[in-house]
């Protein structure tokens, strides 16, 4: 039996100043595809990782939400790969990727708007 409740998958709601511009980053840097674009927004996705860039010119600026500016938390398969793939095309790479104490290697991002996000792989297991 099918439980209807289910989560099927996240997506993000960013509200940015120029929708395109800011797809433009997740798809050159990120490596993120449009996916959609209609009435002012522009969806884009990468495997599992949907974001909605929907335009909202007056909203406070990112800069002013402190840390409200972290928007996700996204799991990848190798977080080190990732970042490598990421640096060489200019992303702003905040700290790490770091192990933590809760199991996690993380690697938190600064979008061009603002935005923060922290991408995440386990901790390898230490080999004796």
């Amino acid at each position: 039996m099918t439980d209807r409740t289910a989560f099927r998958t996240t997506e993000f709601v960013l509200a940015v100043p120029d929708p395109r511009a800011t797809a433009n980053w997740w798809i050159s840097v990120m490596g993120f595809a449009e996916t959609l674009v209609i009435h002012g927004w522009v969806f884009v996705a990468k495997d599992a990782c949907r974001i909605r860039l929907g335009a909202c010119p007056d909203a406070l600026p990112v800069p002013d939400l402190g840390d409200h500016q972290y928007f996700g938390y996204v799991w990848v398969e190798d977080v080190d790969a990732y970042a490598d793939e990421i640096r060489a095309k200019g992303a702003e790479i905040i700290s790490g990727p770091e192990d933590r104490d809760w199991g996690a290697r993380e690697m938190p991002v600064r979008t061009p708007d603002g935005h923060r996000v922290m991408f995440a792989s386990p901790v390898r297991s230490q080999q004796p």
